[in-house]
């Protein structure tokens, strides 16, 4: 089994559920993002028109960043996600210099809450905890939810159905269909990460 997903942008409507999705369900700092959105125009006018670019981590099966982490902490799980164990990094950030997509960052704490003048809400708080300051931190294709059958909350909320995921391994999934009719490509190729995040222009 290999996790994948396919990101179809002819579908994405620019809406940034993914990204309000992903910072729910993982807790994330205000400012940081895992999962993030690029507005951009196609076209001259009157022809020109607005398209959208969700980016994150590519979970890369040759990952630079996995070469470049000199205490093992950035590691391939078998299912194909590029996984961080807090434990194991020192935040040296080697990693995030490597990364091709500039999907990781450093979670330099103490968290800051999202209302300055009223402190941590008791969410904040119990969220602040799931991430460890001194250490990167990126998007996990939320390997927890996967351990529990589920797929990822962006790929879960997005409302247009432009994210689809399944095992690229599995002939009959959607998402090994869409790769294997060459529908859905990565995003640069030519550097050989060979990304398990693949996009439909």
């Amino acid at each position: 089994m290999r996790y994948a997903m396919v990101i179809d942008l002819r579908k994405c409507v620019g809406c940034n559920a993914c990204s309000v999705a992903c910072k729910q369900e993982n807790a994330i700092a205000p400012g940081a993002f895992w999962c993030r959105m690029r507005h951009y125009e196609v076209g001259s006018y009157p022809h020109g028109r607005l398209r959208f670019l969700p980016l994150g981590c590519m979970h890369c099966q040759e990952a630079p960043c996995l070469e470049s982490c000199p205490t093992g902490a950035t590691y391939q799980h078998q299912d194909g996600p590029v996984l961080v164990d807090a434990e194991k990094c020192m935040g040296c950030r080697y990693c995030i210099m490597a990364c091709p997509y500039g999907a990781r960052i450093y979670n330099d704490g103490p968290r800051h809450p999202y209302f300055a003048d009223q402190g941590l809400t008791p969410a904040e708080e119990a969220g602040a905890v799931q991430h460890a300051e001194g250490a990167v931190e990126k998007c996990t294709f939320c390997a927890h939810r996967l351990a529990e059958g589920k797929e990822p909350a962006c790929a879960a909320t997005c409302p247009a159905g432009a994210r689809i995921f399944g095992d690229l391994d599995d002939p009959n999934s959607e998402v090994s269909k869409l790769v294997t009719a060459g529908l859905a490509k990565p995003r640069l190729e030519e550097l050989g990460t060979s990304p398990l995040v693949f996009v439909i222009e």
